[in-house]
C-alpha cells in the first residue's frame, strides 16, 4: 500500500474551489450564533484500569420522555440525585459554532433532586424506570433540528451527566442525518449489565436475549473491545464518539442538514422523501425490518444514501410498547439481517481492522483527492466494517478494498457505490471510523495507536464528492 502525505493532499484540496451554499440555509444561520464549550463535562470520574467501563454514576443521572421530538411538543426530563441534591440543567444544541461545538439554548434550576428507585427486571429482563418528573421543556419553535445535550449539574458535589434528545422538523433539506440511537440503547448497560448483549450470567450474548428500553439513563459508554476508547460520554449514548465529528464537519462546511432518529426512519417513511440524501452514521448496527423496507422504498423513489458507518443494518430488532402502553419504547433482537447488501452494496461484519485502500482511482468519488490505486488511509477501517461479498446491483463499483489485519480468513473490507433508479446514488464507506478524520471537535477522543487527531483531506474530499453527487451540487 502506498500512502500520500496529508500535507500534499491538503495542498491539492486547497486548489479546488469549495462548494457554495444557499444563503437561506438554516444551519448556516444557526451557526452564526455564539457558541461555547461549556457543554463539556468538567467534573467526571476517570476510568481506572480494571474497572467496569459501562458503569452508572448515581450522583446525577437522567433520561428523557422522547428520543426524538418536534418543536411545540413537550419534553419531560426525569432526574435522580443520590444523595439528594439540588441540580441545574443547561441545554445545548450541538454543531460547529465557530469551533466551540455547542450553543447554549436553555437553563433551568436549581431544582430539587432526590434518589429515584432502581427498577427490578421486567419481562425479558427489561429495565423501565418510573421516576418522578424532574422538569418539562416545551420545545421552542425557533430551535433548529439537531442533537441536543442537557447537561445536569448537582450542587455540592458538582457531579455532571447528560441527557440527550433529537429535535426533528418536517422541512425539505439536502441531507437527513440519522442518529444511531437504537444502537446507543442496545449497548446501554444501565444500571448494570442490562444491555441487548446481556442474558442471565452471559455478558456478551449475541443472540436473542434481553429486551432494552428508553426509559432509563444512558450509562457511561466506552469501547473497550477492542478499540480501547474511553471518552467522557456519561449520559450521551454513542453520539459524541462516532457521530459528532460528522455533525461538526457538516455544519462547519455549511451543508443543509436536518436530524432524525432511527425511530423516525421506522415510523415516518414519507418523511424520508423530504431529503435529497440520507446519512447512516458511525455505529448503526440495529434496525427494524420496517426501517430497512422504508429506506429501500425511498431509494427507489430517488433518495440517495451514504453509509458513513460500519456494522450497519446488522441486527433485526422488534420495537414494542412500554409496559404502560407508550409505543416504541422497548425493543429486543430477533435475528440477523441476511440481505443487507441489497441496500448497502456490501455485507455487514463485526470487528475487523485495516487500511482504507483505493481500488478505483478514476471514479468520480476520488476526483481531486490525488489518490492512485493502492494508496491508502492508514487504519481507517475499524473497529467494525462492511465487506465482501458485494451486492447484486448492476454497475456497482468497489471503490476501496483491503484484507483484514490478523484475520487472514475474514472477508475483505469493501467500500462500494451504485446508482439508484432515478439518478440517485448509494455510497458505502464500510467503516465505523470514517467520520473520525473529518474533524476533531472539542472533546474528541483519539483511539489508541491511531492517528485520527488530524483531519484527512482525502477523506474530506471523497465525502464532499459523494454529498455533492447526492444533493445535485458541484460534481
Amino acid at each position: 500500500m502506498k500512502t500520500i502525505a496529508p500535507g500534499v493532499c491538503a495542498l491539492i484540496t486547497l486548489l479546488i474551489p469549495a462548494t457554495s451554499f444557499a444563503a437561506d440555509n438554516p444551519v448556516v444561520r444557526e451557526n452564526q450564533k455564539p457558541g461555547t464549550t461549556d457543554w463539556l463535562l468538567r467534573n467526571h470520574k476517570d476510568f481506572k484500569p480494571g474497572t467496569d467501563g459501562w458503569r452508572r454514576e448515581k450522583a446525577v443521572e437522567g433520561y428523557c420522555s422522547h428520543a426524538t421530538i418536534r418543536a411545540g411538543q413537550t419534553l419531560t426530563v426525569f432526574v435522580s440525585t443520590d444523595p439528594a441534591a439540588r441540580y441545574t440543567i443547561d441545554v445545548y444544541r450541538m454543531g460547529y459554532y465557530g469551533g466551540k461545538g455547542g450553543r447554549h439554548v436553555l437553563k433551568k434550576g436549581p431544582l430539587g433532586g432526590e434518589p429515584q428507585p432502581t427498577p427490578k427486571d421486567g419481562k425479558n429482563m427489561v429495565i423501565e424506570c418510573r421516576w418522578k418528573p424532574g422538569l418539562t421543556i416545551e420545545i421552542p419553535k425557533d430551535w433548529v433540528s439537531g442533537v441536543y445535550l442537557g447537561k445536569l449539574t448537582a450542587e455540592g458535589s458538582g457531579a455532571e451527566g447528560y441527557v440527550v434528545f433529537i429535535v426533528r422538523d418536517d422541512r425539505k433539506a439536502d441531507l437527513l442525518f440519522q442518529c444511531s440511537d437504537l444502537t446507543w440503547q442496545s449497548y446501554n448497560r444501565w444500571p448494570a449489565w442490562r444491555s441487548l448483549y446481556d442474558f442471565g450470567q452471559n455478558k456478551w450474548h449475541t443472540h436473542k436475549g434481553n429486551d432494552v428500553g428508553f426509559d432509563r439513563p444512558y450509562a457511561v459508554y466506552y469501547n473497550g473491545l477492542p478499540a480501547d476508547t474511553q471518552p467522557v460520554t456519561n449520559g450521551s449514548g454513542e453520539f459524541l464518539l462516532w457521530e459528532f465529528p460528522l455533525a461538526y464537519w457538516l455544519e462547519r462546511e455549511g451543508y443543509d442538514v436536518t436530524y432524525v432518529s432511527n425511530l423516525d426512519t421506522h415510523s415516518d417513511p414519507k418523511g424520508l422523501t423530504r431529503g435529497k440524501g440520507f446519512l447512516s452514521v458511525g455505529h448503526d448496527e440495529y434496525w427494524t425490518r420496517q426501517m430497512f423496507d422504508n429506506l429501500c422504498r425511498a431509494r427507489d423513489e430517488g433518495l440517495s444514501i451514504a453509509f458513513l458507518s460500519g456494522n450497519s443494518v446488522s441486527g433485526v430488532i422488534e420495537l414494542k410498547p412500554s409496559s404502560d402502553g407508550r409505543p416504541d419504547r422497548v425493543f429486543g433482537q430477533i435475528v440477523r439481517f441476511d440481505d443487507e447488501a441489497e441496500l448497502m452494496g456490501s455485507k455487514s461484519y463485526g470487528v475487523g481492522m485495516a487500511d482504507w485502500v483505493c481500488a478505483a482511482p478514476d471514479h468520480w468519488a476520488f476526483a481531486g483527492t490525488g489518490m492512485k490505486k493502492g494508496d491508502g488511509v492508514k487504519d481507517l477501517v475499524g473497529w467494525e466494517y462492511h465487506g465482501e461479498p458485494v451486492g447484486p446491483q448492476k454497475g456497482l463499483v468497489v471503490l476501496a478494498q483491503s484484507p483484514i489485519r490478523d484475520k487472514p480468513k475474514a472477508p475483505h473490507h469493501a467500500a462500494t457505490v451504485y446508482d439508484g433508479p432515478k439518478g440517485n446514488v448509494v455510497f458505502n464507506a464500510g467503516t465505523c471510523w470514517w467520520n473520525m478524520v473529518l474533524s476533531t471537535p472539542p472533546g474528541f477522543v483519539n483511539p489508541p495507536k491511531r492517528d485520527f487527531a488530524r483531519e484527512d483531506p482525502r477523506v474530506q474530499r471523497v465525502t464532499r464528492n459523494v454529498l455533492d453527487r447526492m444533493t445535485g451540487g458541484r460534481r
